[in-house]
């Protein structure tokens, strides 16, 4: 899959639409996403909400791993660990690699950082998860 498919089937997401996700990177075994902070994904203590980096994993390492399965693939499960809060930054960052795939199944893994306006990350969660080849996406 080239990046402007990839882009595509991000684009035909409404749920990525609402969050204003975009792929800035996709190939060589890796695939960006950016979600852009908005006080809207907060939760109550101000935090970014963690279904938002929830998110961003699971779309993320399906992207990484459609790179070796093709375009036509679900998340199979996935495990995400939160290691620092998401408060203070303007776009959160999914870096996600594929680390095995085979014809049906593959795993990926990815990183998820705050960036701030001057550019500095802060590393939030890291998640790792397995997708799988479909006929078709049901």
């Amino acid at each position: 899959m080239e990046f402007e498919l990839a882009s595509q089937v991000l684009h035909a997401q409404p749920f990525s639409e609402l969050l204003g996700a975009r792929l800035t990177a996709f190939g060589d075994d890796r695939a960006v996403l950016e979600v852009p902070v908005d006080d809207r994904l907060r939760q109550q203590y101000g935090l970014v909400h963690g279904g938002v980096l929830a998110y961003l994993a699971d779309n993320s390492i399906t992207f990484a791993a459609a790179i070796g399965l093709g375009p036509s693939v679900l998340t199979s499960g996935f495990t995400i660990d939160y290691v620092s809060s998401a408060r203070d930054g303007s776009v959160l960052r999914s870096t996600a690699e594929l680390v095995h795939s085979s014809r049906r199944k593959a795993t990926a893994r990815c990183r998820i950082e705050v960036v701030d306006d001057a550019g500095e990350t802060k590393l939030c969660a890291v998640a790792q998860g397995t997708v799988l080849a479909t006929s078709t996406a049901t």
